[in-house]
């Protein structure tokens, strides 16, 4: 008697925080991304280019497992990727786990920290210690702050501010150390 076949499950990740629609897609033949810049118009595009992404990789469109980045970003923005990755989960039985946004930004291994701007001099960073492209370890938890006091506490590691976001790094976090119980955080 053959023991069950268990396959890798399919995981999509999206973020709607940031002026970039952020998508990544996992499943056992590989992984692919998709960010575009569509300033406040993430609604317009989501649907379609979430089709796109499960037609580029040749799947059917579903998922066993959802990353949303849970901001900070736009109320309106953080609230158009939670609705519709909670509408995706209903319909497919699917798993929903939230990372922050700033999980997105990281750019390269080793510590660093990331920030997004929130207006008047202050900004929304977090500094993490990244590996194999995704945030291991969280050294500063995402916070908002002047910008001369973040760059203060970061002493002298590298500091990327609204770069543009990663798909794949969100989705890898959201694989690594998701929570089912997230809150969305606003600029």
């Amino acid at each position: 008697m053959s023991s069950p076949v268990t396959l890798a499950p399919i995981t999509l990740a999206l973020d709607t925080a940031t002026p970039f629609l952020t998508l990544a897609l996992r499943w056992p033949g590989g992984e692919l991304e998709r960010v575009q810049e569509v300033g406040r118009a993430s609604a317009e595009f989501l649907a379609g280019e979430t089709q796109a992404l499960f037609d580029a990789a040749g799947l059917p469109l579903r998922a066993d497992r959802i990353v949303i980045g849970t901001g900070p970003g736009s109320y309106t923005g953080v609230r158009v990727g939670a609705s519709y990755a909670l509408g995706l989960c209903r319909v497919w039985d699917a798993e929903l786990l939230g990372v922050s946004t700033l999980e997105a930004l990281v750019q390269q291994e080793g510590a660093q920290g990331v920030s997004l701007d929130a207006r008047k001099g202050n900004v929304y960073g977090a500094v993490y210690e990244v590996a194999d492209g995704a945030v291991q370890c969280t050294l500063r938890a995402p916070c908002r702050l002047p910008l001369t006091d973040f760059e203060d506490l970061l002493a002298g590691k590298p500091h990327h501010a609204d770069p543009v976001p990663s798909g794949i790094a969100l989705l890898r976090a959201g694989e690594r150390h998701g929570v089912r119980n997230w809150q969305l955080a606003y600029l």
